[in-house]
């Protein structure tokens, strides 16, 4: 059985690389860092021209029209690159859940603008550090009118709109949030890694439209954490397989005692290791890539699953990265510490660790339940 891409969609991986590689170099990572940006605004709209923004909006609404396992293609290179951009917050969410959720009127007013990247999205959910729990968000909407604060919002310093959780009548619900509105009050947040935008918004008597309502809007911003995870889960995948490559090209150039550092058996080892967490961690974003593009019912699993793992990934290849550099590891200008920075800041963006290695046993033993029933029946 193949679990590769199809030979269109790896073309397309090509593509994209090609394009990233001329476009955005780590370079360009740092460079945003020493401007004091949040992102690279034309970096952004050149990701717009070539059409990866809108790759998965519908071409009916200005989008190119593809499908999950392509914007999978387009995370995993756009995590090699650490490309300073909002792409996470407003294509894997915001513009995700309004496609999927919004009424043909929002859907007309976001989606082209989201999709030509003249517009950007963010979701706002966290109110406090710590899991994502329906308990945890104390934000309301009544009568129309939003009130509360989220902190840490990723792309909440550029976003035009933003989805937020708010309680309705009792129940967590995602709502539709215009940001140019007055009563919005954006705080910018400093991160490890400065190259993708925080800030923290908040809201006062400001006008929102539930995109939810009832016990479906926290199953819906579940669904919609479970389906980023994925896509996120690429981006770390990118990022861990390109931090094994620079340790392994450094290993053979680097000559001590006469010859390459890679020579030596303590060094052979250590990327042994790293590779072995780079193969476990693409099985499992195979697996979520296939769970999501299905709409299969282990969504919640492979989700969690390959969260976890190329979290994992991404965090001991940039670690062992910038250690098997040396002295010139640490310095402002390898590119190891970049990717440390945002292999640790990713993998704060959706929740707790904690909170994945739950959804993860649970979904596990309730596969082993319900085959202990049918095997009794």
């Amino acid at each position: 059985m193949n679990f590769e891409f199809s030979p269109e969609q790896v073309q397309l991986r090509e593509e994209v690389r090609r394009f990233l590689a001329a476009e955005c170099p780590p370079a360009k990572a740092r460079q945003a860092i020493e401007a004091g940006g949040t992102h690279d605004p034309q970096l952004w709209d050149k990701l717009a021209q070539m059409g990866l923004i809108g790759a998965a909006i519908p071409e009916d609404m200005g989008g190119v029209g593809l499908g999950y396992l392509e914007l999978c293609v387009i995370a995993e290179e756009l995590g090699r690159t650490v490309a300073p951009v909002p792409f996470a917050p407003s294509v894997y969410l915001g513009a995700e859940m309004i496609r999927e959720l919004g009424t043909a009127g929002q859907q007309a007013r976001w989606l082209p603008a989201l999709a030509t990247g003249e517009a950007i999205a963010a979701f706002a959910l966290a109110e406090r550090p710590g899991p994502n729990r329906p308990e945890a968000v104390a934000a309301t909407l009544a009568g129309g009118r939003l009130n509360g604060t989220k902190i840490a919002v990723r792309g909440g310093d550029c976003a035009d709109v933003a989805v937020v959780a708010a309680r309705l009548d009792g129940q967590v619900v995602p709502c539709l949030v215009d940001l140019a509105q007055d009563g919005v009050t954006r705080t910018p947040v400093t991160t490890l890694d400065p190259g993708l935008g925080h800030a923290t918004l908040s809201f006062r008597d400001v006008a929102a439209e539930p995109l939810a309502t009832g016990a479906a809007g926290w199953a819906a911003i579940r669904r919609a954490l479970d389906k980023a995870a994925v896509l996120m889960a690429f981006e770390q995948l990118g990022a861990a397989e390109r931090t094994l490559d620079m340790a392994r090209d450094h290993a053979l150039d680097r000559i001590a005692f006469g010859r390459p550092v890679g020579s030596f058996q303590a060094v052979k080892h250590a990327l042994a290791d790293l590779y072995t967490a780079v193969v476990l961690a693409r099985s499992n974003c195979w697996f979520g890539a296939w769970a999501l593009s299905a709409d299969a019912p282990e969504l919640a699993e492979a989700a969690a699953a390959a969260w976890l793992s190329a979290c994992e990934a991404a965090r001991v290849c940039a670690k062992e990265s910038l250690q098997l550099h040396g002295g010139m590891g640490f310095t402002w200008e390898a590119d190891s510490h970049l990717y440390y920075r945002r292999a640790n800041l990713l993998a704060t963006a959706l929740g707790t660790m904690a909170e994945w290695e739950d959804q993860l046993v649970d979904a596990v033993v309730a596969k082993q339940e319900s085959a202990g029933r049918e095997k009794a029946a």
